[in-house]
């Protein structure tokens, strides 16, 4: 180990060696892929393939943020017409006429012109990173939210950018108060990062937040990097999501304001790698000519006739918002069932929420384990942010079927009391020591340190003599697996 180190220390560049040790680097926050190894699973039985998703027989996935409902027939057909000889043969356009335009009016509530134009990405993950690179210079601040996205972070620092956070909680109704935007704004801060739907939590800013953002941000010589890839599925049907594109006006100009999205979240497509990004075509020219020189500028050449058949399939869009607010009901009905967990807010957006299993006496961590236990794959927060790294399990509800959250509710009390037991303290403890970063161990610390009477009463012999006979049951057990 000693000498991987070294190695790494001697040749890898300053910017990948900050991931080496960074909570929030792969490998080193908590998934349900670290819960395959501490339970011993056939990596080829849950997630066939090495694919970053849980598709073997009888798991359910509600862990990474694919649409699991899957693309349209239109898609699939479209793709599959745009799979000839003479389209593979060559170079593609970074993004169609006929798609560009369409993301613009469809994704950005937006017209083509001179100020305006969409480039395509690979990803949204692509058009934030191409923000990153053409826009941050060392010591440069950016303000984010804690929590949020995985990326939002790490990619800015590998940038020698400084992160700024704001935590997001009941008193700011978990979205970006403009008053702390504020605060947060000096003579070193250069962009606001705006990921409306937010992602962990699905809520949306108002139109009065947006435009009070903006003018902070441009009355500050600032960019705004405007995130709006979850805003297909309107979960909440008396909320409304609004692209900052869309304010643009003589009087609100958003010249300053980079906007991403993709095919991923609201269109079932993530193995396409088609994404957006969009703003005024003088900025958009420096992302244009970084994206050229890192990957080339073009994408995925049948997934553009795929995306654009996608957002043309209105009947596809509406079916699965509609499972995807069922989804949401049984979801609520579930926390409500269940002691000493509580979903802080309920989304508006997009199928990602937050459930907080802090009154639980144990961490997100345990709890992910013996989800996976009871074949269910989810997230926990270590990887989304310092607020809630040990309390937030984050969820994605878009599976097309009921059986998945039917096995959820039966496996997450299972999951609790097993955690109670302690029966996955140590691996857990293991991995984040491992991982050797700060916020693994305050994770460590607090299991190891906690008190048995915080605990519900499964593990609290006080209560009555059954619970003191189950007491006996409470043990540490470290599950064999292998370790990775």
């Amino acid at each position: 180990m000693d000498q991987i180190r070294s190695l790494q220390r001697r040749l890898l560049a300053q910017r990948a060696q900050k991931l080496l040790d960074h909570p929030q680097g792969m490998g080193n926050y908590f998934t349900f892929k670290t819960a395959i190894d501490i339970l011993g699973l056939d990596w080829n039985a849950v997630a066939p393939g090495g694919i970053y998703g849980v598709t073997g027989p009888g798991y359910f996935d509600m862990g990474y943020m694919a649409n699991n409902i899957g693309p349209s027939k239109a898609a699939i057909e479209a793709f599959k017409e745009a799979s000839t000889w003479d389209l593979l043969r060559v170079y593609p356009p970074d993004c169609m006429r006929d798609l560009k335009t369409y993301v613009a009016n469809k994704k950005f509530s937006r017209e083509l012109g001179p100020d305006f134009d969409v480039m395509g990405v690979e990803g949204a993950q692509g058009g934030i990173g191409y923000t990153y690179l053409s826009f941050l210079n060392p010591g440069d601040e950016v303000i984010v939210t804690d929590p949020g996205y995985f990326h939002f972070v790490p990619a800015a620092e590998i940038c020698g950018a400084v992160v700024v956070p704001i935590t997001l909680n009941a008193d700011n109704g978990y979205r970006l108060r403009p008053d702390e935007v504020k605060q947060k704004i000096n003579s070193r801060t250069k962009m606001i990062v705006v990921c409306d739907p937010i992602n962990p939590f699905g809520t949306v800013q108002t139109r009065d937040e947006l435009l009070e953002i903006a003018e902070l941000a441009r009355n500050n010589g600032l960019v705004i990097l405007n995130n709006v890839t979850h805003n297909t599925h309107q979960t909440n049907p008396n909320a409304v999501q609004i692209p900052m594109a869309s304010l643009h006006s003589r009087e609100t100009p958003m010249d300053h304001v980079i906007s991403v999205s993709g095919t991923s979240k609201g269109y079932g497509m993530p193995a396409l790698r088609v994404g957006f990004m969009a703003g005024h075509p003088a900025l958009l020219r420096g992302a244009f000519l970084t994206k050229m020189e890192i990957t080339k500028i073009h994408i995925n050449y049948p997934g553009q006739f795929a995306a654009l058949a996608a957002m043309h399939d209105k009947e596809y869009v509406q079916t699965s918002t509609d499972i995807i607010r069922r989804n949401l009901a049984h979801l609520k009905e579930t926390v409500s069932k269940t002691p000493g967990v509580v979903m802080p807010v309920e989304p508006d957006y997009g199928f990602c929420t937050m459930i907080d299993v802090s009154k639980t006496g144990v961490t997100a961590q345990e709890v992910t384990v013996g989800l996976l236990n009871h074949k269910v794959a989810v997230i926990p927060g270590d990887g989304l942010g310092e607020v809630g790294a040990s309390d937030y399990i984050r969820l994605n509800y878009s599976w097309p079927r009921l059986d998945c959250f039917e096995a959820f509710r039966e496996g997450l009390p299972k999951a609790i009391a097993e955690s109670q037991e302690g029966r996955y303290a140590a691996a857990v403890k293991a991995f984040f020591e491992k991982a050797g970063t700060a916020r693994g161990r305050r994770i460590v610390d607090l299991i190891t340190h906690r008190k048995p009477n915080k605990m519900l009463p499964s593990c609290d012999p006080t209560t009555s003599p059954k619970k003191a006979s189950m007491l006996r049951s409470c043990k540490t057990e470290t599950p064999k697996g292998k370790g990775k």
